[in-house]
């Protein structure tokens, strides 16, 4: 059973900076395999996919409305993921997720988990920007 917890939101005002991280375990073909990514989610919005990493960290896709500002790491020793959020601004503010599925966007990027019918694993963590 795939587990991933989330971590580093908070408050911060409009060109502020956050870092948050995920774990993840229970990957069948574990952490190292799997692309990965953050996705976020604000009340009355779709899950939009911030932002994705390739099994090795050889290859990275941002969303256009974070290029530039955001940065996507990962730590397989660690079974880490990791987002560097910088410039941020108050239409960042979302419940971020992680998760396994980006190798069902991005060929190539690595194994997969299609994304259970709530569409995130974790409970996610909560960034809030004010202006």
């Amino acid at each position: 059973q795939v587990q991933v917890v989330e971590s580093g939101g908070g408050l911060v005002q409009a060109g502020g900076s956050l870092s948050l991280s995920c774990t993840a375990s229970g990957l069948r073909w574990g952490f190292g395999m799997y692309g990965m990514g953050w996705f976020r989610q604000a009340p009355g919005k779709e899950r939009e996919e911030v932002s994705c990493i390739s099994s090795s960290g050889g290859m990275s896709h941002y969303a256009d409305f974070v290029k530039g500002r955001f940065t996507i790491s990962r730590d397989n020793a660690k079974n880490t993921l990791n987002l560097q959020m910088n410039s941020l601004k108050p239409e960042d503010t979302a419940t971020y997720y992680c998760g396994p599925d980006c190798g069902l966007q991005h060929p190539g990027y690595g194994s997969y988990v299609a994304p259970p019918p709530q569409g995130h694993w974790g409970q996610g963590t909560q960034v809030t920007v004010s202006s």
